[in-house]
């Protein structure tokens, strides 16, 4: 507060909302007594267009006075740019700072870099990623990974794969295997932090593991098992249709489920894994 019309206004509040004496008041503020109680002769011949400033920067908020200037010309005021500057300091009218853009992040249940998973279906994985066909069409793909048994247990090819897609892609999965999992770690993409994932997951009583936005190394199994497709399949192979994409992922995915060694698992196949670990642990969850 600057000018003694705003110190002015801040004694009366104080005054009227907190009770506090006018002496008390401008203390507080650093007004001298005299001047708060000076009564103005005239009206003030600008209070329309501190009025109209005021207006202004409320709805254009990083705008400036050179913008509000230009702007009040074209609506007809005679004014010019150095009054309109000085109204604008008077008034405390500025552009506020810049501030970070916030990055969007799903409400984790779970600590990302303390989660491991201890047993089959109590970590699902997620993730996506991209390729195109040779007409230049952009094919996404769902992963979705066991990370204790680093099982494959969908690779969903499509044009496009919104949340309601990735629910669904899900449900089909935990229909096959009888059972949801404890937790699912994806990252924040739009698809999975929609409110349909967090309704699916909250359904199903299911606990969500958010990474760190730009932490991929979070989340290693699914970006393992992507960048071993990448590798093998999607570098090499080049995809004429979205019918062929979705054939050659899905034989893909079964031969590194049967019959790829997996150096994790003592080179077993996922399959023989998930097996074996079934059969030495029966009263386990499996």
């Amino acid at each position: 507060m600057v000018s003694p019309p705003q110190r002015r206004r801040a004694v009366e509040l104080l005054c009227e909302r907190l009770g506090v004496s006018q002496r008390r008041a401008c203390e507080i503020v650093g007004q001298h007594r005299s001047t708060q109680r000076y009564e103005p002769v005239a009206a003030d011949p600008d209070r329309d267009l501190r009025a109209e400033l005021r207006d202004f920067a409320r709805e254009h908020s990083r705008w400036g006075y050179r913008r509000a200037h230009a702007v009040l010309v074209r609506d007809g005021w005679r004014v010019n740019r150095k009054k309109v500057q000085r109204l604008w300091r008077e008034e405390g009218l500025r552009v506020p700072p810049k501030q970070r853009k916030r990055r969007r992040a799903g409400d984790s249940d779970a600590d990302a870099g303390l989660l491991e998973a201890e047993h089959p279906d109590h970590v699902w994985a997620l993730d996506f990623q991209f390729d195109v066909t040779a007409s230049g069409r952009k094919i996404k793909i769902l992963h979705v990974l066991d990370e204790f048994t680093r099982e494959s247990l969908a690779d969903l090819v499509d044009y496009s794969i919104d949340a309601d897609a990735t629910v669904a892609c899900l449900d089909k999965v935990a229909s096959a295997r009888g059972r949801c999992p404890s937790f699912v770690r994806c990252d924040n993409g739009p698809e999975l932090t929609a409110n349909a994932l967090r309704d699916w997951c909250e359904f199903t009583s299911t606990k969500t593991c958010y990474i760190d936005p730009g932490s991929p190394w979070q989340n290693p199994w699914v970006e393992s098992y992507g960048a071993r497709m990448r590798d093998e399949l999607l570098s090499i192979e080049q995809f004429d249709s979205l019918l062929e994409a979705q054939v050659l992922v899905a034989d893909w995915q079964t031969d590194y489920n049967t019959y790829r060694p997996h150096s994790a698992l003592g080179m077993l196949t996922p399959a023989e894994y998930a097996e074996r670990w079934a059969k030495d642990n029966p009263k386990k969850p499996s």
